[in-house]
C-alpha cells in the first residue's frame, strides 16, 4: 500500500497547547497539513497559532474542553465550516497522576478517565463520519503504560490501556471504511506534563523529572509519529527503555514489576 502524504489535508490535534501536542502540529506543519488546534489552554493555545502561522500553514485554534460533548460537536462544526472535511484526528490531550492507589481519592481516578478515555472517545465521536468519508486516520497518543503496569500511576496506566482497547476495537469496525489508526506509545518525554501531574487528592503537584531512561524530546516523538503515519504503522513504541518494558511486562512479568518498582518507589516516597 501507497505511503501516505499530508500535504493540503486538514489535521485535528487536541492538547495542542503545548508539549507533544504542539511538536505533532508543527511537524505536520512542515508537511504543509492545514492544521486544527484544540485545547482547553487558550493560551498556549494562541502561542501554539502564532508559531504555527508563522510557518506559513493555514491554522483554526479553538478552544475545546474534549470533557464535554457539546465543546466537542461545536469545535465538529467549526472545523468543517471552515475546511469542510478532515483527513487526520490525533487524540494527544491527557492528564497524569503521580500518587499510590492506597492515597489516591476515587475522584482522581474520575478526572483522568475523563480526559484520557472519555475525552479522547468524544472527540473521535464528533468527527468520525468526516474521518469515514476522507478514509481518514486516527493517531492516539498512548503510553507505555497502555501496554505495561507503571508504579504510581495506576489510573492513569488503566485509561491508557482502555484507549487501546477502544481504538483496536475502533480500527476493526472501520477497516471496511479504510479508515486507519496509528497507537503510538512514548516512554518519558521532556514535557511539563509528568511534573505537574495531579496528587492523591487532585491537586496540582510540581516534581521532579522521573530518571527511567533518557527523557526524549517532544520534537523526536513528533518526528516518529509523522514517519509511522506516512508508513500506515498501527503501533509505534518508542525508546529502548519503553520497548524492554513492554516486552519484559509480556515474557518475564515479574522481573519487570521488581525493575519497576525499584526504579520509580523513590518518587512517591518509598524506600
Amino acid at each position: 500500500m501507497a505511503q501516505r502524504s499530508f500535504g493540503g489535508r486538514v489535521v485535528v490535534v487536541t492538547g495542542a497547547a503545548g508539549g507533544i501536542g504542539r511538536a505533532i502540529a508543527e511537524r505536520f506543519a512542515l508537511e504543509r497539513a492545514r492544521l486544527v488546534l484544540l485545547d482547553v489552554d487558550e493560551v498556549g493555545l494562541s502561542t501554539s497559532k502564532e508559531l504555527l502561522l508563522g510557518k506559513g500553514v493555514e491554522v483554526l485554534a479553538l478552544a475545546c474542553d474534549i470533557t464535554r460533548a457539546e465543546d466537542n460537536e461545536r469545535a465538529a462544526r467549526a472545523i468543517l465550516d471552515r475546511f469542510g472535511c478532515v483527513d487526520v484526528l490525533v487524540n494527544n490531550a491527557g492528564v497524569v497522576h503521580r500518587s499510590s492507589f492506597r492515597d489516591t481519592d476515587v475522584d482522581v481516578f474520575r478526572r483522568v478517565m475523563e480526559v484520557n478515555y472519555f475525552g479522547s472517545l468524544s472527540v473521535t465521536k464528533a468527527l468520525l463520519e468526516p474521518l469515514i468519508a476522507a478514509q481518514g486516520l486516527i493517531i492516539v497518543v498512548s503510553s507505555i503504560a497502555g501496554l505495561s503496569p507503571l508504579y504510581g500511576r495506576s489510573g492513569y496506566s488503566a485509561s491508557k490501556h482502555a484507549l487501546h482497547g477502544l481504538f483496536e476495537s475502533l480500527r476493526a469496525e472501520l477497516s471496511d471504511d479504510r479508515v486507519e489508526v496509528l497507537m503510538v506509545c512514548p516512554s518519558f518525554t521532556r514535557t511539563p506534563f509528568e511534573q505537574r501531574a495531579l496528587g492523591a487528592s487532585g491537586e496540582r503537584v510540581e516534581r521532579g523529572r522521573s530518571r527511567v531512561g533518557t527523557e526524549a524530546s517532544p520534537d523526536d516523538v513528533a518526528d516518529a509519529v509523522v514517519r509511522a503515519a506516512r508508513r500506515r504503522q498501527r503501533l509505534l513504541v518508542l525508546s529502548p527503555v519503553g520497548k524492554l518494558a513492554v516486552w519484559l511486562a509480556r515474557l518475564a512479568p515479574a522481573l519487570y514489576e521488581r525493575w519497576m518498582v525499584k526504579a520509580l518507589r523513590e518518587e512517591l516516597g518509598g524506600g
